[in-house]
């Protein structure tokens, strides 16, 4: 089920689902993990390890690698999100991602470390890997955002390139969007995915990076959950972190995953955790059928959670050199 999908075939059934022990059995044979990270039944979690939004055993298989080599879980994250922003097949992430309405790819993205430092760049236009310039904004600015040609120049200033994000096919589709769509936003239609990635490292610390192209044919402008600290991403080295995907304006108004970890600094599981969000979005909306969204989280052990509103959601997990995806479970059922 490849990742645009999401959206598109949202209104479907279900309930939630973690990376339980139950899981992990069912899986053992086919993924090699159970006789190294199970023992009578409870999951042994052994760091590194990695969590993924979606279905990308490339970017999920080098965050992984560059921990087992003893890499921060900072440097994991940027490296892992880069081989989506670099992907120009990917048309929800980096160079070749869906445009806006007036034809601009405009990237978001953001990076948080073990320290709760933060960095992010929003509406920014022309330059690429997005999460790299976010990690800069983080380490070499006394500022934690950058916004649209502030974002840009300053990439440029500390050796960015810039180029053109539109790719052929992205023109393409955008031009046959054209003829046909009204200028609202139909989110069942113009849907877009975002790479969302946590990790801990062998000392046990823990990052996240969140990055995307956003709302496809959105408003000039609109900028989504992705980039925006405690909505898009959180990250608490003591307690855990989380991220999303989806409909980035209802993320935004519940404060996802911030709220995800500190339902887990209450004592809640990840998956709880994440069930728990996903709950305060479809109780405060009656539109919820409408639109998707997904949280994955992580907590100090390695536990891992992840759920969400409709099906066509998945996680992937690299963990022990394995790198497997779990379809999530999920809340809505016609």
């Amino acid at each position: 089920m490849k990742r645009r999908k999401f959206i598109q075939r949202a209104s479907l059934t279900g309930l939630g689902v973690a990376i339980s022990s139950s899981i992990l059995a069912r899986n053992s044979e086919k993924d090699n993990l159970g006789k190294n990270h199970i023992v009578n039944g409870v999951p042994k979690v052994a760091f590194p390890i990695v969590i993924t939004t979606w279905n990308i055993p490339n970017a999920t298989l080098k965050a992984g690698q560059l921990l087992d080599e003893g890499k921060s879980a900072i440097d994991a994250i940027e490296q892992g999100c880069n081989v989506e922003e670099k992907d120009e097949t990917n048309q929800t992430v980096g160079k070749g991602g869906y445009p806006d309405r007036d034809g601009n790819v405009t990237l978001d993205a953001c990076i948080m470390d073990k320290n709760g430092n933060y960095g992010s760049v929003v509406f920014m236009q022309n330059i690429t890997p997005a999460i790299s310039v976010a990690r800069k904004v983080m380490e070499e600015t006394p500022h934690v955002i950058l916004a649209g040609k502030g974002a840009e120049e300053f990439a440029v200033s500390i050796g960015f390139k810039r180029e053109n994000l539109l790719t052929e096919a992205s023109r393409r589709a955008w031009e046959k969007w054209k003829k046909t769509s009204k200028y609202k936003p139909i989110i069942n239609i113009e849907n877009h995915d975002t790479i969302g990635m946590l990790a801990i490292d062998k000392n046990g610390d823990i990052s996240g990076g969140c990055t995307t192209s956003g709302l496809a044919y959105k408003m000039a402008g609109r900028v989504g959950d992705s980039p925006i600290i405690g909505s898009g991403l959180f990250i608490d080295n003591e307690i855990g972190g989380a991220t999303a995907t989806g409909l980035g304006e209802e993320v935004l108004k519940t404060v996802g995953s911030f709220l995800i970890v500190e339902l887990m600094r209450n004592g809640k599981t990840p998956q709880e955790a994440c069930e728990e969000a996903i709950l305060r979005i479809v109780t405060k909306n009656p539109n919820y059928k409408n639109f998707q969204v997904g949280y994955i989280a992580i907590n100090k052990k390695g536990e891992t959670g992840y759920y969400s509103i409709h099906k066509n959601f998945s996680a992937s997990v690299y963990i022990g050199g394995k790198n497997v995806n779990y379809v999530s479970k999920f809340y809505h059922k016609e």
